[in-house]
C-alpha cells in the first residue's frame, strides 16, 4: 500500500493524465484543470520551494487561501518537497491564526496573491515578514516570516520572547536551533517527510491545539473509504469542508487518488442553498458528497426531496459525519420515492485524523417504516484503526455504556508539543457510546449528559426524539445556563398550534424531565466554519428574542417598520446606532454572513411577531429596500402595490463570477488613443482637473491651465464674504431664514433641453459621469460611467457611440477618476477592488483589493500622481499607479468611507469623511492625521475645498465649514439630512458661492460666511451634487445644474436662484449631473445614461 498522499495522487494521474482532476464553479460558470496540468503546476511550486526555502525533514509550509482552482496543486506542491501543509483561514481571528503559526514554527507561508494585503493587515502586529517570490500564473505569493514580535497580548501569550541584549539574542537563537533539530530528529524517527498536514482545534477555550498528522495515519483512511464508496474516474466529489477541517483531506484525496473529479465551490455559493444545489447537482452532477448533518439540513426538506435526494439525483454516495447521524425517520422524509443514494455514517476525531468508523445504512432500514430503532450504529473500525469502549474504571467493555477511545499502531497524531508517541496509543474522545447486539451506538458527548429534576438526561437522546417528528426538519438542544431546556427547531412545514403538537408528541417518547421548557423557532441552524451547529449563535438569538418580547410595543405602520429594520440591521452588523442604512445596501456586502443573516431573520420575526416565509433568502440576496418591501407586504397587505413599487430599489443579486473583459459589438468600435500632452477631467460637484496646455471652455469661465503645469481649478475657489452669528465655543452657526420663500420656478423659454443620446447599461446608474477631454482640439471627449449591472462604459460624448464596455466583479456605484498621465480610468466596485482600466480600451492595468466594498470615488494628486481611494473597510488608500503598489493606508477611526476624498494643494490636505461620523484632514504624502472632527451623525456627503476652508454636508441636516487648520468656522442648518456634496461656484474668488442640496427637497446657496443667499424648492429629495457652469455662451450667466431623486434635472441661475429650465427623466436619479459646453450628462435608475443638449 502507498504510504504517502502524494504517491496516491501521482499514481492516479499517471493512469488518467487528461481527465479533469479539479473543477471550480463560482456560481456563474466554471473552470477545470486536468491531472496533467495539476502535476505540472505542483512541480513548478515544488521547485520554487526547493530553491527558496532552507528545507528540513518534516518542514511545515503555511497555506493562506480561499477556495480556488489551484488549491489541489498547491497542496501537492508542498507534499512533494516533502513537507506538511498548514491551512490558515483568512476569515479566522488574526490572533488565533498567529498563535497557530507560532506553534508550528512557520518560516514560510504560501499566500493567495489577491490576499497578500489581507495577510499583511492581519499579521503585521504579530510578526515581520516579506514577499519572497511570486508565481503569477498560479496567483500565489511566497511570504517569508522574518521575525516574530514579542508579547502581543491579543495572542493570549507571547509569540516570542524579545531579548534586547544582542548576546542573549545570539544565545537564544542557538538554543532554538538545537530545540528545532532535536524535534526533527525525534519526529524523524518515523521517517523523513512523515508529516502530511497540520491542523488545529477551534481555540474556543484558549489558543488552538495543534494536531500534526503523519501520512501513515491518514493514508489508510483514504484507501479504505474509496473502496467502500467504490470511487471511479467517472465520479465527481464535492469538497464541502474547509481546509482547516480534516474531512477536507478525505474529500480531496479520495477523489484525486481515484482519477475522479474534485469540485470546489467558494463560500459565498455555499451560503445560498438554492444556488449550491444548482451548482452541485445540475451543473456538475456531483456523485459523492461528504458533509455534516447540519450542513445537509441547510438545503431544507423541499430542496432535499426535489433535488439532492430525488429519484433522478446524480448523488450516488452521501456520507455524513462530524455530528450525530439524523434519525432514520427524518432521512426517509428527505428522500423522494425511487431515490437510490447510498448512505454512510462516519465517526472520528481530529486528534486521530480523520475517520475511525464507517457504517453503510442498509436500504431496508431506510425504506422501512419502523420507529422501534431510529438510531444508526457507528459501524466497524476502518483500516488499521482500533476502537474501544471503556467504563468509568478504564476497563474495556463489550456490552453496555462507556467512553470511546481511538488509536492503532500507525493511526496516531502528534498533539501540541508531542514529538514521540508510544506505539498503540489510544486517544480519549470525550464521547459516550452504547454497545448492544454487536453494534456501537453514539450517545453524545460526556458533557451532554445533564441532571434535571434529580434525574439524568442525555441531550442527544432528546434531539433524536425531536428530529423523528414529522413537523421538524432539524433541531438543536441546549441546557441554557443550567436552568432552561431549550430546543431550537426548524419546521418542516407551517401548521396551527405546532408547539402544542410537538410537545404532545414528545410526551409519548420522553420522560417528564426530558420535555423542553421552550421551543425556539428558527429558519435554519447556523453553522460553524466546519459545518457543525453553532450553539453560541443560537443562544444569542434566544437572548435577543427574550429581550425583544419584554420590550415589544408593536409596530405602528410602515415608518415604524422601516425604523425597526434599520435598528436590527445595525445591531446585527455592529454598526453605530446613529448610522443610516442606505436602501440599496446589500447584507453580505456590509459585513454580513450566514450566521449573521440567520440572526437578523430571527430578530425580524420576533420584532414583527410572526413568521415571514422566504425572509432568509431576501436577506442573503436582496437589498435593504427588498427586505423592507418583503416584510411590509406580509404585514400590510392592504397597501396598494403602486406605493410599494415607488420605494422599491432594483434587487442586487449575488454574482460570484470572476471579472471578465467584454467587448460590445456596436457598429464599428472606435479606439481612443490616449497619448496627448494636455487634457481636462470634469467630474461631479463642478470639479475640473486640468493637465498641461490651455483648454478654453466657455462653460467653465475662470478655469485655466498653463503649458507644462498641473492645476486643480477647484483649489482656487475662495470663500470670503457673508454674515453669521456667534455660537458655542466660537463656532459660527448660521440661522436658517424660514421667512424667506423659495425662489421662482418659472422657466426660461429660450432653454429647451432635449435628449441627444442615451446608453443602456442593463441596471440602475447611480454613479456620476466623468468626462475626459483631450487638449488637442481633435480627439472627441469621452464619458466614463458605471452601473449596478457591473458594467463600466466609455461613450463618445458627441455621438453617444459606445467605445468600449467592461464587466467588473461587482456593482458599480462609485464615480471614476482619471490618473495624472491620462491613460487610466480608476473606479471602485462592490467586490472590494479598485480597478485601473486603460482609458482607450477598458483593459485591466491593475486591480487593487481592499477588504470591503468600494463605493467612494477616488481622487488624484496632480503633484505626485497618487490615487486616493476610500473603502467600506474604513481605510483610505494611497495608490501608486506606475509602481502598482499601495504607498500607505490609514484607518479613519470607524465606519466605512462612502464619500469621496478631497485634495487641497495648499496647505497639503486630504479630507476624508466616514459613515462612523469622523471627518479627517490627512497629510497626503504620508497618511498621518493632521486633525480630526467627530460628529454624532454619519457623513455621506463628500467634502469640497476652497482656498481658505473645507465644507461638508451631514446626515444631521447641517452643512459644516472648517478652516484648513481644523477650526470650525460655521454650520448652516437645513430641514433634512444632507447627502448631497457641496459645490463651489466658478468665477472670481470674492464672488464664489456654495451650493448644496438637502433631503428637505431644497437647493441652498450660501455665501462664503455661511449666510443664506437663496433657497430653491425642488419636487424631490436632492441626493446629487450640484454642478456650476457658465460663461459667454450663456450670456455671461453663472448657472448650476442639480438633479432631484424624482428624476428632474434643474438648471438654476446662481445669482438670483431662479429656475432657467428643467427636464424630467423616466426614473429616479441619484447620479450627479456633469456639464461641458452645451451638454449635460447624468445617470438614471431606469438603467440609462443620458446626454442632454441644453
Amino acid at each position: 500500500m502507498e504510504t504517502a498522499l502524494q504517491g496516491l495522487l501521482q499514481a492516479a494521474a499517471a493512469l488518467h493524465p487528461d481527465r479533469p482532476a479539479v473543477r471550480f464553479d463560482g456560481g456563474g460558470g466554471g473552470a477545470s484543470q486536468s491531472y496533467r496540468e495539476l502535476l505540472s503546476l505542483a512541480k513548478q511550486l515544488t521547485s520554487l520551494l526547493h530553491m527558496r526555502c532552507p528545507l528540513q525533514d518534516n518542514v511545515a509550509i503555511g497555506l493562506y487561501t480561499h477556495t480556488e482552482l489551484n488549491l489541489a496543486s498547491w497542496i501537492l506542491g508542498i507534499l512533494q518537497i516533502p513537507g506538511a501543509y498548514v491551512p490558515i483561514d483568512p476569515d479566522a481571528p488574526a490572533h488565533l491564526s498567529a498563535g497557530v503559526m507560532q506553534q508550528c514554527n512557520l518560516e514560510y507561508v504560501l499566500t493567495q496573491s489577491s490576499l497578500v494585503q489581507s495577510f499583511r493587515d492581519s499579521f503585521s502586529a504579530y510578526m515581520h515578514f516579506e514577499a519572497s517570490e511570486v508565481l503569477p500564473n498560479q496567483n500565489l505569493t511566497l511570504v517569508k516570516i522574518k521575525r516574530k514580535i514579542a508579547n502581543n497580548p491579543q495572542t493570549g501569550k507571547a509569540l516570542n520572547q524579545k531579548v534586547s541584549d544582542k548576546g542573549r539574542e545570539k544565545e537564544q537563537a542557538v538554543d532554538e536551533a538545537v530545540q528545532c533539530r532535536t524535534f526533527t530528529q525525534e519526529m524523524g524517527g518515523r521517517g523523513p517527510g512523515c508529516l502530511a498536514y497540520v491542523l488545529h482545534t477551534s481555540g474556543t477555550t484558549g489558543l488552538p491545539k495543534i494536531v500534526r498528522v503523519p501520512h501513515k495515519c491518514i493514508v489508510p483512511n483514504i484507501v479504505h473509504l474509496r473502496s467502500l464508496f467504490q470511487v471511479t474516474p467517472q465520479d465527481v466529489v464535492f469538497m464541502a469542508s474547509p481546509l482547516t477541517f480534516d474531512p477536507s483531506v478525505v474529500e480531496l484525496f479520495v477523489a484525486l487518488s481515484s482519477g475522479a473529479s474534485l469540485l470546489l465551490v467558494p463560500t459565498v455559493v455555499k451560503m445560498v442553498p438554492n444556488k449550491l444545489a444548482e451548482v452541485l447537482f445540475k451543473h456538475h452532477r456531483v456523485s459523492i458528497m461528504q458533509a455534516t448533518p447540519t450542513l445537509l439540513k441547510r438545503f431544507g426538506s423541499s430542496l432535499l426531496h426535489s433535488t439532492v435526494l430525488s429519484a433522478a439525483t446524480p448523488l450516488r454516495v452521501l456520507a455524513l459525519g462530524g455530528e450525530a447521524f439524523p434519525s432514520l425517520a427524518l432521512l426517509r422524509s428527505w428522500r423522494e420515492d425511487g431515490n437510490q443514494t447510498q448512505f454512510f455514517n462516519l465517526y472520528g476525531i481530529t486528534e486521530v485524523s480523520c475517520w475511525a468508523t464507517c457504517y453503510k445504512i442498509p436500504e431496508e432500514a431506510i425504506s422501512g417504516n419502523s420507529v422501534v430503532c431510529n438510531s444508526v450504529p457507528l459501524g466497524m473500525p476502518l483500516l488499521e484503526t482500533t476502537v474501544e469502549v471503556r467504563d468509568q474504571n478504564g476497563s474495556v467493555i463489550t456490552q453496555g455504556e462507556g467512553q470511546v477511545f481511538i488509536g492503532g499502531t500507525e493511526r496516531v497524531c502528534f498533539l501540541g508539543d508531542e514529538t514521540v508517541l508510544a506505539p498503540g496509543l489510544m486517544r480519549d474522545t470525550g464521547d459516550w457510546a452504547e454497545l448492544r447486539e454487536s453494534h456501537m451506538y453514539y450517545m453524545g458527548r460526556k458533557d451532554r449528559v445533564i441532571k434535571r429534576h434529580g434525574k439524568l438526561l442525555n441531550l442527544e437522546t432528546l434531539q433524536l426524539a425531536v428530529e423523528s417528528l414529522s413537523q421538524v426538519e432539524a433541531c438543536a438542544v441546549s441546557h441554557y445556563k443550567e436552568h432552561r431546556l431549550l430546543v431550537f427547531v426548524v419546521a418542516a412545514s407551517q401548521s396551527p398550534d405546532i408547539d402544542k403538537v410537538i410537545l404532545h408528541s414528545l410526551s409519548k417518547r420522553m420522560p417528564v424531565h426530558g420535555i423542553p421548557d421552550t421551543l425556539v423557532w428558527v429558519e435554519a441552524l447556523p453553522l460553524t466554519s466546519h459545518g457543525k451547529v453553532n450553539m453560541e449563535e443560537l443562544l444569542k438569538f434566544y437572548e435577543g428574542q427574550r429581550a425583544a418580547k419584554m420590550s415589544q410595543a408593536g409596530l405602528n405602520g410602515r415608518k415604524d417598520l422601516w425604523e425597526r429594520l434599520q435598528t436590527l440591521w445595525k445591531d446585527v452588523l455592529s454598526l453605530p446606532e446613529d448610522a443610516v442604512v442606505p436602501s440599496e445596501s446589500v447584507f453580505l456586502f456590509c459585513g454580513g454572513d450566514s450566521l449573521k443573516s440567520l440572526r437578523l431573520s430571527e430578530e425580524i420575526e420576533i420584532a414583527v411577531g410572526r413568521s415571514t416565509p422566504g425572509l432568509l433568502e431576501v436577506i442573503l440576496s436582496g437589498s435593504f429596500s427588498d427586505l423592507y418591501n418583503h416584510t411590509a407586504r406580509l404585514l400590510f397587505p392592504e397597501k396598494d402595490e403602486e406605493t410599494v413599487q415607488k420605494t422599491n430599489v432594483k434587487r442586487q443579486l449575488i454574482e460570484t463570477s470572476l471579472p471578465t473583459y467584454t467587448k460590445v459589438p456596436k457598429k464599428e468600435e472606435t479606439q481612443i488613443q490616449i497619448n496627448f500632452l494636455s487634457f481636462t477631467v470634469v467630474r461631479k460637484g463642478g470639479e475640473r482637473l486640468i493637465v498641461g496646455a490651455v483648454l478654453h471652455n466657455p462653460a467653465c469661465e475662470g478655469t485655466s491651465g498653463n503649458i507644462n503645469t498641473l492645476k486643480k481649478a477647484e483649489a482656487r475657489h475662495d470663500l470670503t464674504a457673508g454674515h453669521s452669528k456667534e455660537g458655542r465655543n466660537g463656532t459660527k452657526r448660521v440661522e436658517a431664514q424660514p421667512a424667506e420663500k423659495p425662489v421662482s420656478q418659472r422657466e426660461d423659454a429660450s432653454l429647451k433641453p432635449k435628449v441627444r443620446w442615451k446608453s443602456d447599461t442593463g441596471k440602475c446608474v447611480d454613479a456620476s459621469p466623468v468626462l475626459l477631454l483631450p487638449g488637442d482640439g481633435e480627439t472627441p471627449a469621452t464619458v466614463y460611467i458605471g452601473s449596478h449591472s457591473h458594467r463600466m462604459q466609455a461613450i463618445d460624448t458627441g455621438s453617444g457611440e459606445l467605445r468600449w464596455e467592461r464587466v467588473l466583479g461587482g456593482r458599480i456605484e462609485a464615480s471614476a477618476a482619471v490618473t495624472k498621465c491620462g491613460k487610466f480610468v480608476v473606479v471602485g466596485c462592490y467586490d472590494g477592488v479598485v480597478y485601473f482600466l486603460r482609458a482607450d480600451s477598458g483593459e485591466s492595468y491593475w486591480m487593487f483589493s481592499t477588504e470591503d466594498s468600494v463605493k467612494s470615488s477616488p481622487c488624484v494628486d496632480l503633484l505626485t500622481g497618487l490615487v486616493f481611494a476610500g473603502s467600506h473597510d474604513g481605510h483610505i488608500y494611497a495608490l501608486n499607479t506606475e509602481a502598482k503598489q499601495c504607498v500607505w493606508k490609514r484607518h479613519c477611526g470607524g465606519g466605512g468611507v462612502f464619500s469621496s476624498p478631497c485634495l487641497q494643494d495648499s496647505p497639503r490636505r486630504l479630507y476624508v469623511a466616514t459613515l462612523g461620523s469622523q471627518f479627517l484632514a490627512i497629510n497626503p504624502d504620508n497618511g498621518d492625521t493632521v486633525w480630526k472632527h467627530s460628529s454624532d451623525k454619519p457623513f455621506f456627503s463628500s467634502p469640497r475645498c476652497s482656498h481658505e476652508s473645507v465644507c461638508v454636508g451631514s446626515v444631521d441636516g447641517n452643512i459644516h465649514c472648517f478652516s484648513h487648520a481644523g477650526e470650525k468656522l460655521w454650520q448652516f442648518p437645513t430641514s433634512g439630512p444632507v447627502f448631497s456634496s457641496p459645490c463651489i461656484t466658478t468665477g472670481c474668488p470674492a464672488d464664489q458661492k456654495l451650493v448644496c442640496g438637502s433631503h428637505d427637497n431644497s437647493v441652498y446657496c450660501l455665501s462664503s460666511r455661511g449666510s443664506l443667499l437663496w433657497r430653491f424648492e425642488t419636487s424631490g429629495k436632492v441626493f446629487s451634487s450640484p454642478f456650476s457652469f457658465g460663461g459667454p455662451d450663456w450670456g455671461g450667466q453663472a448657472l448650476v445644474a442639480v438633479a432631484s431623486t424624482d428624476g428632474t434635472v434643474w438648471i438654476i441661475d446662481v445669482e438670483s436662484g431662479t429656475l432657467k429650465t428643467s427636464y424630467s427623466l423616466p426614473g429616479e436619479v441619484f447620479s450627479s449631473p456633469v456639464v461641458w459646453e452645451r451638454s449635460l450628462c447624468v445617470g438614471c435608475r431606469n438603467d440609462f445614461v443620458y446626454c442632454l443638449d441644453l
